[in-house]
């Protein structure tokens, strides 16, 4: 059998991301940097001589712009299964999707905690302090939300190894993947950027990371098209 990869590509950057706003489950359009990003991006797995055989993103509009411009330069539109999951979707902020990072991240979650800086926290401590501040009752517990979030990608996982194995195209969202990467070893990423791509290995139940925000597809597919415009 072949081996199960998941290729989980974090969305383009958006108006939000831009203006640094806490986005989670609200959302905005990527901007022309964010969607010149996702081009390279694209143009990078292109050349790379990976074969996607399935494809899924989150049901947030910035996960599916994204996987869009993706299928289009891989040529992929229509000739792959496509699905969206609402459980790799991003952290829900609750009242304070669409506050700015600096407000949530580095003034009110710090000072809950009595810590410098937010990044001093557990990622369980986060979820539960969000819904401490959560005047509206949408965010999740880190029970509820890493749950969600293991389960979705481990779907997603075993469909693709009962399916034979190969690669599959996932695009999902910063702290998302970071949940997951936490979930599978401990890892800690801080600050994925927009278009990087996390290669997460999936055998007989079990999740291995290859590797977490790698950007050479994207700077492979920045050169490409610098040299086509020469």
């Amino acid at each position: 059998m072949t081996k199960t990869r998941l290729y989980i590509v974090r969305h383009g950057k958006t108006m939000f991301n831009t203006i640094g706003r806490a986005q989670g489950w609200s959302d905005t359009p990527l901007t022309k940097e964010g969607e010149l990003g996702i081009h390279e991006l694209g143009l990078g797995l292109a050349t790379s001589g990976l074969e996607f055989k399935q494809a899924y993103s989150s049901d947030s509009g910035r996960t599916i712009q994204t996987m869009g411009i993706l299928l289009e330069d891989l040529h992929l539109t229509g000739k792959i299964p496509y699905q969206m999951d609402k459980r790799i979707r991003e952290w829900c902020f609750g009242s304070f999707d669409g506050a700015y990072d600096g407000d949530l991240f580095f003034g009110i979650m710090p000072r809950i905690f009595n810590v410098e800086h937010v990044h001093q926290l557990s990622l369980a401590e986060m979820a539960e302090g969000l819904v401490e501040i959560d005047t509206a009752g949408w965010a999740e517990g880190w029970e509820k939300l890493s749950s969600r979030i293991l389960e979705g990608f481990s779907e997603i996982a075993q469909k693709m190894e009962q399916d034979g194995g190969g690669d599959v195209l996932i695009v999902s969202h910063g702290m998302t993947i970071g949940t997951l990467a936490y979930l599978i070893d401990g890892s800690r990423p801080h600050g994925l950027q927009n278009g990087s791509v996390t290669v997460v290995n999936y055998d007989n139940g079990v999740f291995s990371i290859d590797r977490i925000g790698d950007m050479s597809y994207r700077e492979k597919g920045a050169k490409l098209m610098e040299a086509q415009s020469e």
